[in-house]
């Protein structure tokens, strides 16, 4: 499937035509285009610990320097620290092009995050400006995002059936409250699809993450697929289960799996295949990340 296969987005009955700076945030954004992964780099800013769901496959260490997973990070900075980090980053890496918070946490449930972001989009107007969000907050949050300059959205989604949902999700936290069990997974499933749909019609760039689970929902990818295709979502990324806390049980899904569920639903929507399930402070391009060297300077610094 060629890079510019989807030249517009579908909003219901609408077609929503890219414009040139929609193609250029997905022509730089390593993550949004596959030939970008080998010319251009991001830097994940890990400024939001707290998370308010509980997926029932993640365990978030802060302080694990050499695990390459989603939730791991060797600190939690503050949006100044975060600021210095990008100053630092920019400095030596001109290849640099996306800065994005994706944890350790959830962003949205993280005032830190939408700091950062306006710090560095005061400061750095030119660089994509990502997020990564379960998408509980998003519909609530969404204009916040338009307005600091957050183009790239990633949500993670599951399942599009709730009784499936039930099974990812341990609980969720909304508005001061606990959900579990259906009544979680519903909740939660309104969010994403609404915050989806929303940020389409923003005309931003919108990725869906979802993980693939045996037994749990790997005969329901396609069911997601198509539901996400209908909203105008641009680009799908399906990542094999790393097993751990309740699911740690589980057998994840052999590469070979992966990719045969993967050629299923390019059929139906852009695939993304060249996932690397970053860490939420990883630094460089795709597979080649350098967040270690900074890490050390900041030591060397403070010591």
């Amino acid at each position: 499937m060629s890079e510019n296969a989807y030249p517009t987005a579908k909003v219901g009955d609408q077609e929503v035509p890219w414009d040139p700076e929609q193609l250029r945030r997905i022509q730089e954004h390593p993550c949004f285009s596959e030939k970008a992964c080998h010319r251009f780099g991001r830097m994940h800013l890990a400024v939001a610990p707290r998370c308010n769901i509980q997926c029932n496959y993640c365990i978030r260490d802060f302080d694990c320097v050499n695990e390459t997973r989603p939730g791991v990070t060797s600190q939690v900075l503050t949006p100044a620290e975060a600021l210095q980090r990008v100053d630092e980053v920019m400095e030596k890496l001109h290849y640099i092009k996306v800065v994005a918070v994706a944890g350790p946490g959830e962003p949205l449930y993280n005032e830190a995050t939408f700091e950062t972001f306006r710090l560095v989009g005061e400061k750095y107007p030119k660089l994509i400006l990502c997020v990564s969000t379960n998408g509980l907050l998003l519909p609530d949050e969404i204009e916040r995002l338009d307005s600091l300059g957050v183009s790239n959205v990633t949500v993670t989604l599951n399942a599009v059936d709730p009784n499936i949902g039930k099974e990812i999700y341990e609980h969720v936290i909304y508005a001061g409250k606990k959900y579990t069990g259906l009544e979680a997974a519903e909740l939660l499933l309104d969010h994403q699809l609404r915050g989806l749909e929303e940020a389409v019609r923003r005309k931003m760039i919108v990725k869906v993450n979802t993980v693939l689970i045996p037994t749990i929902n790997d005969g329901h990818i396609m069911d997601i697929t198509k539901r996400i295709k209908r909203l105008g979502v641009y680009i799908q990324n399906v990542m094999p289960l790393i097993p751990q806390y309740r699911f740690a049980h589980l057998s994840p899904p052999t590469p070979a799996e992966k990719r045969a569920v993967q050629d299923e639903l390019a059929k139906v929507m852009k695939q993304m295949r060249h996932c690397r399930q970053c860490r939420s402070d990883a630094i460089g391009k795709l597979g080649c990340d350098v967040q270690q060297e900074f890490d050390k300077s900041e030591k060397a610094d403070k010591s």
